[in-house]
């Protein structure tokens, strides 16, 4: 799969929302709950109640895209579900569209030090 580079914003909704809304209403819903602008260029990524459904919504520099999954057996990997927005590097939200738990992705922020075997962790949210 060719994903986003490094470079990407991915904005995270952790409360699931009404799934018939379409790229339009999406959009309203990154400005009322997420507090961002739609068109920026980054993707912001909505759960239903059912978790094996997902929406991601983003504008390509001529329009604003609406992206649907629906995984045929499993579940996406969600955060607790509570108000709320969560950020995830590229590599991170690769790993959810794929249906894959993206928590075991690790950043470079948060691999060990090779100096002292301190942890370092700099969340993304």
């Amino acid at each position: 799969m060719i994903g986003p580079t490094g470079a990407v914003r991915v904005m995270v909704a952790t409360k699931p929302v009404d799934f018939r809304k379409g790229a339009e209403g999406l959009a309203a819903l990154v400005r009322e709950t997420i507090h961002c602008d739609p068109f920026d260029g980054g993707i912001y990524v909505f759960r239903a109640r059912r978790a094996d459904r997902i929406k991601l919504v983003f504008w390509d520099g001529a329009g604003v895209r609406l992206f649907a999954k629906r995984l045929e057996d499993g579940e996406f990997r969600w955060p607790k579900i509570e108000d709320g927005v969560m950020r995830l590097s590229a590599a991170q939200f690769s790993v959810l569209l794929e249906g894959l738990d993206w928590r075991r992705v690790l950043c470079l922020s948060e691999i060990k030090s090779e100096c002292n075997g301190d942890e370092i962790r700099r969340p993304f949210v």
